[in-house]
């Protein structure tokens, strides 16, 4: 089944989750930082399996709820990317997306 490209909508919806899960995260919420972040990366997935791959690995490490936030907010934020990547220009400069998230995203260049 082959992937259809990312919309602005989707886009936009999942750099919602993605904002949210940063909000939470910040706040030291990491449980619902997680769910946000991986919501985001489910909008459109370009490897649907790529979220269980990431859930067994951290459940093999044995890691801090902290660490498994930031490792989900890794994911998200590598597939939020990927979907901005894949709009048009004129639908690039509509997103309405943090300065300092363009500058990193500009950085992955």
């Amino acid at each position: 089944m082959s992937r259809a490209p990312a919309d602005f909508e989707q886009t936009q919806e999942a750099y919602e989750f993605f904002k949210s899960g940063m909000s939470h995260h910040e706040a030291k919420n990491y449980t619902e930082a997680i769910a946000d972040f991986k919501k985001c990366a489910s909008v459109n997935p370009f490897d649907p399996k790529d979220l269980e791959t990431l859930k067994k690995k951290l459940a093999e490490g044995g890691f801090k709820l902290v660490q498994e936030s930031v490792a989900y907010m890794g994911c998200a934020a590598v597939h939020f990317n990927r979907l901005v990547r894949e709009l048009d220009s004129e639908d690039q400069e509509r997103l309405d997306i943090d300065q300092n998230l363009k500058k990193a995203f500009e950085a992955w260049e």
